[in-house]
């Protein structure tokens, strides 16, 4: 029974037909204001604000138009922070930011971590300045049907191939991800709470998987058993290969939270892991995509270094 508007480029088509209105523009223009104009909403859901004049844009366009404004952030805000406790809890956003990293890969992670966390400030200054009714949501790495980044996919499609899996130091890095079906799910329970106004909510899994751990789990789905190969960062520097092509959630940009608070404050549940990585699986399973995720086509060096390491 809700009516739902949705803005974007209108680039992408979209599966919804005419059951939601569509507004196009670009946000980096004056679209949104002069879109929302004569409008009210009584929630507003924010994924694609990425920089402070965006959140800006957002706090001028829709402050008099929506009763509710959900920022969609990221546990990053975290991972450019100084010292940063882990796992890392709301409180722990705050801080002296690290050193601008030097490498493209590196220096493109940081300036998102910061980017958002631009946001988040921007957001809160509203707040306490005129109760611009925000919300801050920050997530970890998603995983879900259809995701774009594919990064499960990443060593879903390995295993499938039925050769061994490389993974630096063994895989040891905690894993503690979370479902877009959940993401949703504590999106839509909020909308319109009070209680959440002015304040930022960690939402992840509650488990705390290694990368190893999590890779053996998504081969059991499938009936199979991981064959992984622990790689150390001299092999890899020799061999050429690049790690966020063959195991991305083994590099340094993957937050690692903790949604207690949501838990304790909000009541909220997320679904069982294992629950989850099954639908995941079978949604692959029934319409595997045309082609294998990025990174795929170093896949015969890989094997090449997992038999000479073995």
């Amino acid at each position: 029974g809700h009516r739902v508007t949705i803005l974007n480029r209108g680039k992408n088509p979209d599966p919804w037909g005419a059951r939601v209105l569509r507004l196009r523009g670009d946000r980096t223009t004056g679209d949104l204001e002069r879109l929302v104009a004569n409008r009210e909403f009584d929630a507003c859901i924010d994924f694609v604000a990425y920089e402070a004049r965006d959140a800006e844009g957002a706090v001028r366009a829709l402050g008099r138009h929506a009763g509710h404004y959900v920022f969609v952030g990221t546990g990053q805000v975290y991972l450019v922070r100084e010292g940063c406790p882990v796992p890392s809890k709301e409180e722990d956003a705050r801080g002296e930011l690290i050193a601008r990293p030097e490498g493209a890969l590196d220096r493109a992670e940081w300036d998102y971590g910061k980017g958002k966390r631009d946001c988040e400030r921007v957001l809160l200054d509203a707040w306490e300045r005129e109760k611009f009714p925000a919300t801050l949501v920050r997530i970890p790495m998603v995983n879900g049907e259809l995701e774009r980044s594919r990064r499960l996919e990443t060593y879903l499609v390995r295993i499938l191939d039925g050769g061994p899996l490389l993974l630096p130091r063994g895989g040891p890095e905690v894993s503690r991800h979370v479902y877009g079906g959940e993401v949703a799910r504590f999106l839509a329970t909020i909308l319109g709470n009070r209680a959440t106004f002015g304040r930022a909510f960690n939402v992840a899994q509650e488990e705390t998987p290694t990368v190893a751990e999590l890779v053996s789990l998504l081969a059991e789905t499938v009936g199979a058993k991981a064959r992984i190969v622990p790689v150390s960062e001299e092999a890899l520097a020799w061999s050429g290969l690049v790690t966020r092509e063959f195991s991305p959630y083994s590099t340094r940009w993957m937050s690692y939270i903790d949604p207690a608070l949501a838990r304790r404050e909000l009541g909220f549940r997320h679904e069982p892991l294992a629950s989850y990585l099954g639908k995941i699986v079978a949604s692959y399973l029934a319409s595997p995509p045309p082609a294998p995720p990025p990174g795929y086509a170093s896949r015969d060096a890989e094997l090449a270094l997992a038999r000479r390491l073995s």
